[in-house]
Parts: C-alpha cells; structure tokens; sequence
C-alpha cells in the first residue's frame, strides 16, 4: 500500500506512531490528514508512518483492518520495538487502530505501548444517544451520512454487530492504554464512553477527555485553539507510554 514517513523537526528517540485516518472507510488520505499528522509528529516527538488503506466500497471491510495491520507487522519486521510503537486514527482510524491491536493480541505478537483515539467511531450500530443528541450542533458529522458510510463498508452480507467491525463488540482484554479525546457536540460522542466501559471491565487503562463545545475530529483544524492543546496532550501520553530510547535510559 501507499505510506509515507512524517519526521518530527527534532530526533525521535526511535519512536513510531502507526496513523489510521479516518474518513469513514471510504475517503480519506494522507494528504487529507498531512496536518493532522506532522502537528502530532511535532506533539509526540515521534515520527508517524502514515498509511493508505483500501477504501470502501471498491474494498469492503475487513479489506481495511487487514491493511493497518500489515503496516504494523511490517514495523516489528523491521526491527521497531512494540514498546515504542503508539497506535493512533481519528474517526474510522482510530477503529481500525483498535483493530490492530486486538489482532496483534490474538495471534500473540506484542501489542503496541499505547493508543490514542481522536473521536473514535467504535460502534457501527450508532446505538448511542448522541448521534441523536448531538446530530444538529456537530457542524463536520451527520449521522445519516456515517450510516451510508457503514452500509458501504460492511456490505450486505455483514453485520455492524460483528466483533471485527464494531470494536465495542469484541474481547477487549490485553489492549494497551488508551486515551481518548472527544467533542461534546460530536455525534460519536457515546462511543467513547461505551466503549471505555467495556475495556475498564477487561482491565483497561482508558480515559476519556471530552472537548466543551468541540465537534467531531475538531483536531483536523489547526486554527483552533483546542486543537492545538488536545494534540499536546495525546502527544503527552504517546511520550510517556512509548519512551524513545533516550527517555527509556533517563
């Protein structure tokens, strides 16, 4: 597949941040989240891999998670130590991020040091209250058009309930840390809370960092202020759950 290196403007210390976009498995790039990308390089002191999946509906799922993990296998084969390894996506990415994870735990490769999830859209059923909700003040979302995006990725002989598509359905256990940043008026709002429910039952580190007056992915625009301090803050965690190898020896 596609991919390309994002180098933060100082020495990574050796650690790699595998980037899922989001787009509701159907659109999405790496020019479309260059920028998303090098301000978390820059936050994280990490340089990103940043991957060009297969996209709906030309590819239907699992087309995708299986993508994102290969990238990630190509990291370990390569040399890349799991333990500096951040898995990260927005929207769509950050579930095929979890994705990735799950697998790696399931054919008992090491799983990655942390991940971290901007609006993650976890939930293909859109069962939660906020798509209802937050469905006229979310200026990016509407849940109309995620539901098409999830009948086009799914196709018709597939199910939204599966464990593979919506994460909140699977065995969460032996996932690494996980932070979450979310809007208040983001339409996915509900699956960040349901889904750190079910992976604190499994014994999951997860927390969950809501944004007043934030919209879906509202990290995708650099002029806000919010923006800015969200993307501090994950790059905050990555630092301190994947220590480059500098950090590691201090």
């Amino acid at each position: 597949m596609r991919a390309a290196w994002i180098e933060p403007p100082v020495d990574a210390n050796g650690r790699t941040i595998l980037f899922c976009h989001g787009g509701g498995f159907q659109v999405g790039s790496i020019r479309s989240h260059l920028g998303l990308m090098r301000r978390l390089a820059d936050a994280a002191v990490s340089r990103v891999l940043a991957i060009e999946y297969r996209l709906a509906p030309e590819h239907k799922y699992p087309a995708a998670i299986e993508d994102a993990f290969a990238a990630y296998r190509w990291l370990l084969e390569q040399g890349q130590p799991a333990s500096r390894i951040a898995l990260a996506g927005d929207s769509a990415g950050a579930a095929l991020a979890i994705q990735v994870a799950l697998r790696a735990h399931d054919e008992r490769l090491a799983v990655p040091a942390c991940a971290a999830l901007i609006s993650p859209w976890l939930d293909l059923t859109m069962r939660g209250a906020s798509y209802d909700s937050r469905a006229a003040v979310d200026i990016f979302s509407k849940p109309e058009r995620l539901a098409a995006m999830a009948r086009a990725y799914l196709g018709r002989n597939q199910i939204a309930t599966a464990s593979i598509a919506s994460p909140v359905e699977a065995d969460l256990s032996g996932l690494p840390p996980i932070l979450v940043h979310a809007g208040d008026d983001d339409i996915t709002l509900d699956d960040s809370f349901l889904f750190a429910d079910r992976a604190r039952r499994h014994g999951v580190d997860v927390r969950v960092r809501v944004w007043k007056g934030m919209f879906h992915h509202f990290q995708m625009f650099s002029d806000l202020h919010e923006s800015g301090e969200s993307l501090i803050e994950l790059g905050k965690f990555i630092m301190e759950r994947a220590p480059g190898t500098i950090e590691a020896q201090e």
